[in-house]
């Protein structure tokens, strides 16, 4: 005769030993955060995570004229170096944020990081505007060829890479 048990499940569900400080939720320790006041809860540390604002209006100001012009010489700098853009970008974004860091004396805003953001894009911009004359100034002379677009593309990547790195280093998120 066949021995019809049932399969047994190994899966142990996690023992809950903690509870949240601040709403009392009972959690687990692999959800548990710990803070200065004690551990907490994922919702709770990211409602009062960086929601203030102290941002000056001149650091506005500031902080996009440095996005601007470090995020154009970092474009620059790509230029130079073609394929290793995909390690100096996302390096230039860390310099954009920690020059705007320093001018503003780490005020923070969810404005001020967009606008970084933006600030990186236009400083990117002008080489991205040059490559695509130069590739319809080629195309139109009839001399297209692959490594004509490659300058281009590094300039696209370099925008991919830069503009992520320095709005996050700011703003002090991790992606989901």
């Amino acid at each position: 005769m066949e021995n019809l048990t049932e399969p047994q499940n190994t899966y142990e569900e996690p023992e809950i030993t903690l509870r949240c400080n601040k709403c009392d939720r009972p959690i687990t320790p692999s959800e548990a955060v710990l803070t200065p006041t004690g551990y907490r809860c994922k919702d709770c540390v990211s409602q009062q995570q960086k929601v203030y604002d102290t941002s000056k209006p001149l650091d506005f100001v500031w902080a996009f004229l440095a996005s601007v012009i470090v995020g154009f010489l970092g474009s620059l700098l790509g230029s130079f170096i073609g394929f290793f853009i995909f390690l100096v970008a996302p390096a230039a974004g860390v310099a954009v944020a920690e020059v705007v860091r320093f001018l503003t004396h780490k005020r923070r805003s969810l404005k001020l990081f967009r606008l970084v953001a933006v600030g990186v894009i236009l400083g990117g911009l002008p080489l991205i505007v040059i490559g695509l004359l130069n590739l319809l100034m080629s195309l139109s002379a009839g001399a297209f060829s692959l490594y004509s677009v490659l300058p281009l593309a590094y300039q696209v990547l370099y925008l991919v890479l830069a503009v992520p790195s320095a709005y996050y280093r700011l703003s002090g998120r991790r992606r989901p």
